[in-house]
Order: C-alpha cells, then structure tokens, then sequence
C-alpha cells in the first residue's frame, strides 16, 4: 500500500522555498587517498537526482560534504542562492545551519522516545512553538502513515516503520533539500521495493528537492528523475534513467547498470550513424554511436539481454545483425527465461519471453537490431 495523503496530509511547500543545489569543483581527500576528484553536479528544484556507484566510488563523501558532516578540499557548494561552502574564500556552514534534512541508512532514530517525540524533536530543537509543533508533527505522521503509532517507543515498531520514522523527521521541518543515504539498504527484499515507490510518491507529492545515494542499481533506476553514475570520485555520466541504461556513455557504466554484452572489435566502416565492428571470434555487427570512431580503431559494443530476439534456426529474422548460435543454459524465472548462447567463441546472455523455451542444446538464430547496439569508444 502506498503513502495516503490528502489535501489535510499535505505538507504546504511555500513559494521560494524549493531550492537548487549547485557542486562545483568538489574534491576531498583523506590523506594521499583522494575520495572525490574535481566533481560538478546540479540538482534542480524539485527534482531527485540518485547518486550510484559501486563501494568507495565517492558517492557517500559526496553526499557528507554537501550536507556539512565532511569539510571538502576543495569546491563550492550552493544551496538555492545561498553558498555554504567554498574552500578557497574560508566559508563553510554547518550541517544545522544548512536547512537540510537527511535520512540515514540506520534510520537513527532514538529508542527511548515515542515515535512523535522523535519526529518532534528537529522542531524543538529550532524553537518552534508548542501548538504549531503539534500540528506539524501529526501531519506529517498521517502523510507516512504512522498517526497510530504516535504514542509507541520507536524500538517497539518494525525496520519499515522505523525508516518511516526518520523520513518524517527529515520533512517535518521542511527542510530545502533532503538528503538519503542508503535509506533502504537494512529493509528486506519486500520493504525495499515498498518503501522505494513511497519515497518515489512522496517526492513527486511534495516536490521537495532531494539527493539519494545507494548502491543498488535497480533502486537507482525506480526512483531517480536523473542518475549520476560514479566511479573512483569521478562521474562518469548523468542521465535520465532510460538514457543512463539505454545509451550508457562508456564500458564502466554499461556494465555497472544492469546486465550487458560487453563485445570487443575493430570498426570497419563508419557512417553518420552506424559503425560496422567486427570482433575477435568474426562476428560482424551494425551499431549506433558511432561520432568520433575512427576505422581500424577497437571498441566495444553493449547489447542488453533483452534487446535480443531468440527464435529458431531455420525461420528467417528480420533483423540487420543475425547469427546462428547454440542454447548453452536456459532457466525457467516464471515471467521470462534466461538464456546463455555459444556465437562464433562468445557467450551471449539473453533474456526471453516465457511463451516459447528453447531447451539447452537447440540450434537457434539470434538477432538484433542495430539500434539496440551501443558503440562505446570508451
């Protein structure tokens, strides 16, 4: 079930008070060991932007350092027009002063107060008054659905509700941008994939601006407006999800988000939009991308599992890039069926409808279109 929220559950986003949020220039070290190099992003108001990369690519420096818990090396961050931080003139506000919300990967929530106390503790803490506390506070436990719950010790609710807890928390202040790190990581299979829609719902309700970091890449895609991928302290591309899966900028972002074959080869030819590649075991392929390949030069093209079409030896495929290959592996996963194919010494991954199972062993075509093959210089 969704987060319920009518015109009374609505938290009111008063005019001027959404806000951008502009890196410029960040870089922080520790030591010799730099964890950020030279990054730049902008988030604009409203939108959520999912920071995603793999164990010590940078993404969590990142986010301590725009929410004030890091001092950078280097780099402005600003937050609507407001600068708070920028290394080289001495500025640096901290993290209370930013009117910033965050939500932690351990919820962080406290154990020995009640579930309203803690999300009525940030307005404490900034010295609002008693009534309008109240008011705030029971309005935004309806909007995450846990009015019920106001009374009970937060070490008395479940992980779910414990995360809903510090979601509330971080808006109940409204805070002008919110900030998560790996909200959902401690969740279950089960309440991941709630919780993601709900975040997803509210954002979009309440049009807070917002930075999410998590490793996962399917998460990133379910619930980012744009994706910024990283790798050793550096973004390597930002997109929408669709581009970021459909049209990857290079290897590492091709293989980090979602499942791809990875083909290596020399171009052939080269047109305004195709490029013909030819790789090592004499597969010969058409695909798009092909600004800035030179002829001779080695490349790789991306493919996704689901681009390709299986279908059996002897029906002819309509399209341009088609080859015999062999069924080495085929799983049954109820909605679909995965496939690995032998083709010319390469191994292909594809994933099929579950209408029609070729079993291991079948002589079948595999076919693609040239718009579905991504050539990569990088």
């Amino acid at each position: 079930m969704g987060l319920q929220g009518g015109r009374d559950t609505v938290l009111p986003v008063r005019e001027g008070e959404l806000s951008s949020l502009t890196v410029a220039g960040l870089s922080k070290a520790f030591g010799d060991a730099r964890a950020v190099a030279d990054l730049d992003l902008k988030v604009g108001e409203g939108e959520m932007l999912v920071l995603v990369g793999p164990s010590g690519c940078g993404k969590t420096t990142t986010l301590r350092c725009i929410a004030g818990l890091e001092r950078p090396t280097a780099g402005r961050i600003t937050i609507g027009n407001r600068v708070v931080t920028e290394i080289d003139q001495g500025v640096f506000v901290p993290p209370e002063k930013r009117e910033i919300g965050m939500v932690f990967q351990s919820y962080a929530v406290w154990p020995h107060m009640t579930v309203y106390d803690n999300v009525a503790y940030p307005l404490k803490a900034i010295g609002v008054l008693r009534g309008e506390i109240h008011d705030r506070v029971m309005k935004t436990l309806r909007l995450v659905q846990l009015e019920t719950l106001a009374d009970r010790y937060s070490s008395q609710i479940s992980g779910g509700q414990q995360q809903r807890v510090a979601l509330a928390r971080s808006l109940v202040a409204e805070p002008k941008l919110l900030l998560f790190d790996e909200p959902l990581s401690n969740l279950d299979a089960n309440l991941r994939l709630q919780m993601r829609v709900e975040i997803k719902e509210l954002q979009k309700r309440l049009g807070f601006t917002s930075v999410y970091v998590t490793h996962d890449q399917t998460e990133a895609m379910a619930i980012a407006d744009r994706i910024a991928v990283m790798d050793r302290g550096m973004v390597r591309q930002v997109g929408s999800p669709r581009a970021i899966y459909d049209r990857p900028a290079n290897t590492f972002v091709a293989g980090f988000m979602g499942t791809t074959n990875l083909l290596e080869g020399s171009v052939q030819e080269v047109t305004d939009a195709e490029a013909v590649v030819r790789t090592s075991g004499g597969i010969t392929l058409r695909a798009i991308g092909a600004r800035g390949a030179a002829r001779g030069a080695t490349v790789h093209v991306s493919i996704r599992p689901e681009a390709l079409q299986l279908c059996p030896l002897e029906k002819p495929a309509a399209a341009a890039n088609v080859w015999p290959a062999t069924v080495a592996l085929s799983t049954f996963l109820g909605d679909s069926v995965l496939y690995r194919l032998e083709v010319a010494g390469h191994t292909f991954e594809v994933h099929g409808p579950s209408t029609e199972v070729f079993e291991v062993g079948s002589k079948v075509t595999l076919a693609v279109e040239p718009s579905r093959c991504t050539l990569l210089i990088e």
